[in-house]
């Protein structure tokens, strides 16, 4: 039994380095929120898998390695041929923060179709996770959607990121309806304090997660706050778990770090439905995947930032003396 598989996109992302002789360097990092997810929970001891399509080029291959390597099952990862896989460039500002530009019209992670996924990995997972990317197009969506409900038909537990990326769908509006569609069946929801108003007209925290309670009964909120730590809401249960104080490096892939690192403490814990997390489990929970985000923003990139259980727990252990 996995203790997660996420589905969705995998890509490169071509990160910005610096300059050599006036030109622009951009490194490429494996990258894509699904891929991060599941690398991030696997680096902290979970068995993890990723459903997904890349092209049958160099990128392609660098990122099925770079999933083996760091533990990911990829057995539900495909290969097409006649596409390519899918670049991102990600620009970052002095202060770490993140802006995209994607190559991705007509690239391999779009092109995954619903009978291209592993009913095996769906029915043998505890938690299954995807994001918003890959319901921008289809097949990806129908692919995405499919696999998502059937594994919660199957018993797992369905966890989401509404992970807004403007510049991928035609209009804002055709995005919160796509982002909002979903938020029905999902039992633990991921989102960031940039999305919040975006789904609610409320950037509050209390009220903003309050509505979306209200509205699609979700059993569990996770709201990100960058430096601020993180709000949870559990029904009418709330709390706050503070953040850990870095030089920021770069924030790229520390929400997704975020949620691989809550998921894979329940998953420690062999707890796998929130409701049945303690209120000291739950904070505690929230508060070791703050440090696991904030260890992932002190350095470059997304996947290569990240955290390993000994570091974690290391840094745990100096926390608390």
């Amino acid at each position: 039994m996995k203790d997660l598989v996420t589905v969705g996109e995998i890509l490169i992302d071509l990160t910005y380095s610096g300059r050599k002789d006036g030109i622009p360097l951009y490194t490429a990092n494996p990258g894509g929120a699904p891929a991060n997810v599941a690398v991030a929970a696997a680096r902290l001891g979970a068995d993890s898998a990723f459903i997904g399509k890349v092209g049958d080029d160099y990128y392609g291959g660098f990122l099925r390695r770079t999933l083996t390597e760091n533990g990911v099952d990829v057995t539900g990862m495909l290969t097409d041929s006649g596409a390519p896989t899918t670049l991102a460039v990600v620009s970052v500002s002095e202060t770490g923060e993140r802006s995209f530009s994607f190559y991705r019209r007509n690239c391999a992670d779009t092109l995954l179709d619903s009978n291209e996924i592993s009913l095996d990995l769906l029915g043998s997972t505890r938690f299954l996770h995807f994001g918003s990317v890959s319901l921008t197009t289809d097949p990806a969506r129908s692919a995405t959607l499919f696999a998502a409900k059937k594994a919660k038909e199957l018993g797992a537990v369905v966890t989401y990121d509404p992970n807004y990326r403007a510049n991928l769908w035609n209009s804002r509006e055709e995005a919160v309806e796509q982002m909002k569609s979903v938020l029905d069946f999902v039992d633990i929801l991921k989102i960031s304090d940039e999305e919040l108003p975006l789904l609610t007209d409320s950037g509050d925290p209390e009220e903003g997660t309050r509505l979306l309670y209200d509205r699609y009964g979700i059993p569990l909120i996770l709201l990100t706050m960058g430096p601020d730590g993180a709000f949870y809401r559990r029904g009418d249960e709330t709390g706050k778990a503070d953040g850990f104080k870095v030089k920021v490096a770069d924030t790229n892939g520390a929400g997704d770090t975020f949620f691989g690192a809550f998921l894979s403490r329940m998953a420690a814990l062999e707890i796998y439905r929130p409701e049945e997390l303690s209120a000291e489990q739950l904070h505690e929970s929230v508060r070791t995947a703050n440090l696991a985000a904030s260890l992932t923003t002190s350095r470059h990139g997304a996947i290569p930032a990240m955290p390993d259980l000994a570091e974690l727990e290391a840094k745990l252990k100096a926390e608390v003396e």
